[in-house]
């Protein structure tokens, strides 16, 4: 009787024949050469395609091997940008109407534009931060309107950020959801992920530095596009496969990019396309209601201040959340003490004392005096109204120097160091701003003396007057 060889049999030898893969898959599978010394990697040469500007995620499609040279394109759907829709606004109480596409969606036709010219007729943004975060992102959601003409932006940011939106006429929705809660209810993330799915967006950007569960999160979205940062180390594993465009910042805080903390982004969505140029980045603009001047004027006035006839002093050291700081500079707030010594130099304006808290108050009037002009403002709405009616601001590095910025006020900045006004303040030789820097690197050491001479350009107004 013949016995049963029990021994596993031979394993074929892994790829023998090398040669009929791609040679570019080759020379990154370093296994299949032992020949090569292990200590002196070869050096590769890159493959170069046509309006790459990095390399493609591979994960996506390991067959896709860029644009086919000899491909013909006709003129429609392929080249321009897109045009805006002409049907006429809908019910305004239905926002859900039976069988209502998005703008310029045509069921039949409808993949030939978003996959040829790559049509975006919905878009919503995730911004993580808070007030100031939000406020440095404006320029991208112009870049993004002038892009692609028509389209429908939505914001999900936090209840902070969230107010920073009734400044901008391009958002059609904003919806409050903390980016920044690594341990969201699950009730309330399942919620938001339906009400995003309903909405039939054709590209969902992320702020957020994403990992495998934010990336989830934009796959489920169901849109086309699906970009967003990532984490610059081991924490991104797996994000790549989820999104169809990655970007890698080199740092884990995006703030500390100061102005251009979202520059790869903008990059990508400025990119040039068929018959599209590459689209110039917008300065920060912002537009305030008419409601809300009202309203800040009324308040201004009550606190003994006229139009035109005072300056904005913003940046008291607080702890609240209302101070409107920037993470990526958590050193930017004076202590009051300080705040006095430069007001007590300004002549012919009224200084305006904004506190983020009614507790600051009585801290204002002791040391500042009982005759301290005060203002209790929180939104960065009713600030940059403010602002605008004011002759300019004296602030230290928040939301009001970039509000003054916006509204072309003159301004006083107070920074920490050199580097970080560079940093969020690029480009300023030619405008209304006067900045004033720490030689040790902290705030609370910088030059008072400094100070009173620059705020000395208030008394101009008054002095023509």
């Amino acid at each position: 009787m013949a016995t049963t060889s029990l021994l596993p049999k031979s394993i074929p030898p892994f790829l023998t024949t090398p040669t009929s893969l791609p040679t570019s898959r080759i020379t990154n599978l370093s296994f299949l050469n032992p020949q090569t010394d292990r200590h002196h990697f070869p050096t590769c040469t890159p493959t170069v395609r046509p309006n790459a500007t990095k390399k493609k995620n591979e994960w996506l499609d390991p067959f896709d091997t860029g644009e086919d040279p000899d491909m013909e394109y006709g003129t429609q759907y392929s080249e321009g940008k897109q045009s805006e829709d002409p049907r006429p606004p809908e019910n305004p109480d239905n926002p859900y109407g039976f069988l209502k596409f998005p703008m310029g969606f045509m069921p039949e036709v409808a993949s030939l534009g978003l996959k040829i010219r790559g049509d975006v007729r919905r878009c919503c943004v995730v911004v993580a931060g808070g007030v100031y975060e939000n406020l440095l992102f404006f320029p991208t959601i112009q870049l993004i309107k002038d892009r692609y003409p028509g389209v429908q932006v939505d914001v999900l940011s936090s209840a902070r950020g969230k107010q920073a939106y009734e400044m901008n006429k391009n958002v059609r929705w904003a919806d409050v959801i903390d980016p920044d809660d690594d341990y969201p209810e699950p009730a309330d993330y399942l919620d938001f992920l339906g009400l995003i799915k309903n909405r039939y967006y054709d590209m969902m950007l992320s702020t957020k530095l994403a990992g495998i569960g934010h990336a989830s999160f934009l796959f489920l979205s169901m849109a086309t596009e699906r970009a967003s940062y990532i984490y610059p180390n081991v924490n991104s594993a797996g994000a790549g496969l989820l999104l169809s465009e990655t970007f890698t910042p080199d740092r884990l805080n995006l703030s500390e990019g100061g102005y251009h903390m979202y520059k790869q982004m903008t990059d990508w969505l400025a990119r040039p396309g068929r018959g599209v140029p590459r689209q110039e980045i917008p300065p920060l603009k912002v537009s305030i209601p008419r409601k809300v001047k009202e309203v800040v004027a009324e308040k201004y006035k009550n606190a003994g201040v006229e139009k035109g006839k005072y300056v904005v002093i913003h940046g008291i050291q607080s702890d609240s959340k209302a101070s409107m700081q920037s993470r990526g500079d958590t050193d930017s707030l004076l202590p009051l003490n300080l705040w006095a010594e430069i007001t007590n130099s300004i002549r012919g304006v009224k200084p305006l004392y904004v506190i983020p808290h009614e507790k600051e108050r009585e801290d204002v009037e002791e040391i500042v005096g009982d005759d301290t002009n005060i203002l209790f403002i929180t939104t960065p709405g009713q600030l940059a109204a403010l602002i605008n009616d004011s002759v300019g601001v004296i602030s230290t590095n928040t939301a009001a120097v970039q509000l003054a910025r916006a509204r072309e006020k003159p301004c006083v900045a107070l920074f920490g160091s050199e580097e970080k006004a560079k940093l969020f303040l690029p480009n300023i030789e030619d405008s209304k701003f006067i900045i004033a820097s720490s030689k040790t690197g902290k705030l609370v050491d910088i030059d008072i003396n400094a100070v009173k001479n620059a705020v000395q350009i208030f008394e101009m107004p008054l002095a023509i007057a």
